[in-house]
């Protein structure tokens, strides 16, 4: 795995190309980007073959442990790996500690192990169990085995001390088992950065993290909800500080869009695509404008966008409200798309939008109809890596300020 950067914006937004990935290294992944988010290795509401009509969809796919965990007896039965269990195309699987999409308890990590949360309950892991998981699934590249608790507010600062020296830790135990593990000699491992809330603890923990061999970095305990944009936005510029430049940097558990936006400025490279299930759960389609060309903008026509999520501008949204609609969606549950005939965006090249009305979206959502879900995630999907292609233009062209006013709606009469 090597990134190579093309040219980096005001000291901070990098693009440039993630080359070298899989087990072969055919593969490689623009950044900005993000990943293709999966729950056991399928994109909600999507069949393999519906998934890959789409196009321009990342060559990485994110699968977490707090799904996998429970089958670990099967797969190792199974001894040929997740990819070829779950009946994957050809992809790059990238093997995290949690879904995203689904915020887990705190206050159930040890010294020596983390809990993840499947429908089952709750899984203890230690990083013997950690590693031999690793070891049943066989992905290209996975996340060490980490304390992330510190997210919730008025976390102490003895209990973010801990999480750092615990994640630390945790990550020499890894790689101690992993370099004696034949199975994982061509995986890479990407370390955690922790820290909570507090800037010397972030520093720390990078500091350390980067004297390691590992392959990238995870920000975590950063996510939507547990502080606001200001704050993640300086820790993150001081945390890539530290962190070597040919490297990439993987931010867990921030997706909306004007986030996405201020975290590339402070030197974030890849993303969770799990915001497009987020909205397709609430029964609404993203519907916000990222393109330069002033005619392709995503007209403003929508009233609901112009006050949903209004409170959210600030990041002051909870983990336990994740359910929330946000100011880049419309919520076609609603009864005024009863008899909008329009497609859900004009100009949208998706199957939904080609062939399929907000009226009848709306039919199929109140009449609780599973083409709802599928419809929606094919139509959130297209438009969220859509986003992604028109980020990296901006930064190509230095016109970031501009798809900013464009993505915010902040638009000259």
């Amino acid at each position: 795995m090597k990134l190579q950067l093309s040219c980096v914006v005001q000291g901070r937004s990098r693009l440039g190309v993630l080359k070298g990935l899989g087990r072969t290294g055919q593969h490689s992944l623009e950044v900005p980007g993000c990943l293709l988010h999966t729950q056991l290795g399928t994109v909600p509401h999507l069949t393999q073959d519906t998934l890959h009509t789409m196009s321009n969809l990342p060559s990485v796919s994110q699968v977490t442990l707090s799904h996998i965990a429970e089958h670990q007896e099967a797969l190792e039965e199974f001894k040929d790996g997740f990819r070829k269990f779950a009946g994957l195309h050809d992809t790059v699987l990238y093997c995290s500690l949690h879904d995203p999409a689904t915020p887990c308890p705190t206050g159930h990590t040890t010294s020596k192990t983390v809990s993840v949360w499947g429908s089952g309950g709750r899984i203890e892991l230690t990083v013997a169990k950690f590693m031999a998981l690793q070891k049943t699934v066989q992905p290209d590249w996975y996340q060490s085995m980490a304390d992330g608790e510190t997210w919730p507010k008025n976390t102490s600062r003895k209990r973010v001390r801990k999480s750092v020296d615990r994640s630390l830790a945790h990550l020499d135990e890894c790689l101690l088992v992993h370099h004696k593990s034949q199975e994982l000699e061509s995986v890479e491992v990407f370390g955690v950065v922790e820290g909570g809330d507090i800037l010397e603890e972030r520093l720390r923990s990078a500091r350390e993290t980067a004297k390691r061999p590992v392959a990238g970095f995870c920000l975590d305990g950063l996510q939507t909800g547990c502080m606001d944009q200001a704050l993640r936005t300086q820790l993150i510029t001081a945390v890539t500080t530290e962190l070597p430049e040919d490297k990439p940097r993987l931010l867990q558990g921030v997706g909306r869009p004007d986030e996405v936006l201020a975290c590339v400025e402070a030197g974030v490279d890849l993303f969770e695509s799990f915001f497009p299930f987020q909205v397709t759960e609430r029964g609404c389609a993203l519907s916000f404008s990222f393109h330069i060309s002033p005619e392709l903008a995503v007209p403003a026509l929508d009233e609901e966008r112009d006050t949903a999520g209004e409170a959210l501008q600030n990041g002051d949204l909870s983990l336990d409200d994740q359910t929330q609609m946000t100011s880049f969606e419309i919520n076609l549950k609603d009864e005024r798309y009863r008899d909008d005939f329009r497609p859900v965006v004009e100009g949208c090249g998706c199957y939904c939008c080609k062939n399929h009305q907000r009226a009848y979206l709306h039919h199929l959502l109140v009449t609780n109809e599973m083409l709802a879900g599928v419809l929606l995630m094919i139509h959130n999907t297209t438009h969220y890596h859509a986003f992604f292609g028109a980020l990296r233009e901006a930064l190509a062209n230095d016109e970031m300020d501009l798809l900013k006013r464009r993505v915010l709606g902040e638009r000259k009469d």
